[in-house]
């Protein structure tokens, strides 16, 4: 009985933890870009990444702006994009394909 009772608190915790990790933020006005310039490729195999932002602090921060090499020949690069959802907008990220 004991046993249970410890096995079934470990497991809240733990899924406690993974929905805190998932959680997502929802703003009302999308975050004003920043300008900034597209530097030479350093290769022909590089792509643009363009916009993307994380979650960092409990707001969204802008990290596009990059060259990135795909991880295999063939991937091509999916952009984020804003999604609106009933509480407000939240940002897919971008992902290989």
């Amino acid at each position: 009985m004991k046993y249970r009772k410890l096995l079934l608190l470990l497991a809240m915790v733990l899924i406690t933890a993974v929905n805190e990790g998932n959680a997502q933020i929802f703003v009302r006005v999308r975050p004003e870009r920043p300008h900034y310039e597209r530097v030479v490729a350093p290769s022909p195999r590089h792509v643009w990444i363009d916009e993307e932002w994380e979650i960092r602090g409990g707001k969204y921060v802008f990290v596009g702006g990059r060259w990135v090499e795909p991880p295999h020949a063939r991937m091509i690069w999916v952009p984020g994009h804003w999604r609106n959802r009933p509480r407000g907008l939240v940002w897919v990220p971008g992902h290989w394909k």
